[in-house]
């Protein structure tokens, strides 16, 4: 509906109307507005206290189920058992005395080493050398072999000269040395072989036994002449008597054992 200008006019008188009683009403309402207000407030902080204390007495009860409940102690026993001190060492073990008698035991030298220390001396030797489908390829060379630390070890000294491929493919005099050591290890029950010569960097190990039967000892091992390419071999030293004995030399090649080296010692007079 709209509003007719006499009735728009009329407006203000209205305002005049209400005008007497809207400051005695409207003191009224702010006042009792205030008294209601400091209510609420307070009814907020009862409420905030009462909300904590719920909270509160949640997580007490929480806890508590989490909790376990204390065991009774256990009644005192009159059975009393008397107090034993852990043994200083078990019987799986050998105490110090007894690791040091056994140790003392196993340095001692014996018949094997014997029969290395046997070998001492200064040789001549002749070198055979094969190869699948070629001639033997033979040269001559010396070893001096001397018994050390008392007959435990037995280091040698090879030297020779054989034919070589040189770097133009043509074969070439080729100044050959080598060093060994042999020993007997008394904890291993073996004996023992290391080699290492000019022509690599490497050091070789084998371990092998002696057959008294044949005068026989055989070693075995491995070598890796490159990378990842290891090769299985065997070494057989055969006594003939006190001034002579011989070497062979077998190659595991596809499967298949291949005689590749023989070596003639003769004692030098």
């Amino acid at each position: 509906m709209r509003l007719s200008a006499r009735r728009i006019r009329e407006l203000p008188r209205l305002t005049d109307l209400l005008s007497p009683i809207s400051g005695s009403r409207f003191a009224f309402s702010f006042d009792a507005v205030e008294p209601a207000g400091r209510i609420i407030r307070m009814n907020t902080r009862i409420i905030s206290a009462l909300i904590a204390l719920v909270a509160i007495a949640l997580i007490a009860s929480i806890t508590s189920a989490q909790t376990p409940a204390p065991q009774p102690s256990a009644p005192p026993t009159t059975v009393t058992s008397p107090v034993v001190s852990a043994p200083a060492t078990t019987t799986a073990s050998p105490n110090e005395a007894e690791m040091m008698k056994q140790m003392m035991e196993l340095a001692k030298l014996n018949e094997n080493h014997k029969l290395l220390a046997d070998l001492a001396g200064s040789w001549s030797t002749s070198v055979k050398m094969m190869e699948p489908g070629k001639e033997p390829s033979v040269s001559k060379g010396s070893v001096t072999l001397k018994s050390i630390m008392n007959g435990r070890y037995v280091i040698g000294d090879h030297t020779g000269s054989m034919k070589m491929p040189g770097a133009d493919g043509k074969m070439k005099d080729f100044a050959f040395k080598g060093m060994s050591i042999d020993g007997y290890d008394n904890v291993k029950q073996k004996f023992t072989s290391s080699w290492m010569d000019n022509m690599g960097t490497g050091i070789m190990t084998m371990e092998g036994t002696y057959d008294p039967a044949t005068k026989t000892f055989t070693y075995t091992g491995e070598m890796e002449m490159m990378p990842g390419m290891k090769t299985p071999v065997r070494a057989v030293v055969k006594i003939t008597d006190k001034n002579h004995h011989t070497f062979e030399w077998y190659e595991n090649r596809g499967g298949q054992e291949m005689n590749t080296l023989e070596i003639n010692y003769t004692r030098k007079k």
